[in-house]
């Protein structure tokens, strides 16, 4: 699989955690979001979705908790969030995009980037500077932004 181009398996995890993201508890004050890490051969190892079991966490951060941080797979994974990872948070907990890059992922797949509604978000722009492929599906950021059309107006 190329790292540097989305393909039709990237489309079938994003459609994945699209899904994942509809099982988010509502909230006023903070999007719907799925994640999925898959590793190097293509399976998965996690998932986790917004507020899954503390009503601050975020869909990566759930997706990572469930891995210890030594797990050899994460090098070589992708993960894939229907939305940008957070580069600030209104709790005081690690943001998103410091979470993946402490975990060694190297490449991440979202379906949009976050607005400016709740923070002024820089995730893509923070991962890549530290050298994470990050890809973008335009494609699909519709499907992913209506799970949260309460909170864009």
């Amino acid at each position: 699989m190329s790292h540097d181009s989305a393909t039709t398996t990237d489309r079938a995890w994003m459609a994945e955690a699209i899904e994942l993201s509809r099982k988010c508890p509502p909230s006023e004050g903070a999007f719907s979001v799925g994640a999925i890490i898959v590793d190097a051969d293509g399976n998965e190892i996690s998932r986790g979705y917004s507020r899954e079991n503390d009503p601050h966490v975020h869909a990566e951060e759930a997706a990572l908790a469930k891995l210890t941080a030594d797990d050899s797979r994460l090098a070589g994974a992708t993960i894939y969030s229907t939305l940008e990872p957070c580069s600030q948070r209104r709790s005081e907990r690690r943001t998103c995009s410091q979470l993946v890059l402490r975990s060694g992922i190297r490449r991440v797949v979202i379906a949009w980037r976050e607005p400016d509604t709740f923070v002024d978000c820089v995730g893509v722009e923070d991962l890549r500077i530290e050298g994470v492929t990050v890809m973008e599906l335009p494609d699909m950021q519709e499907q992913a932004r209506t799970v949260n059309a309460h909170l864009l107006g």
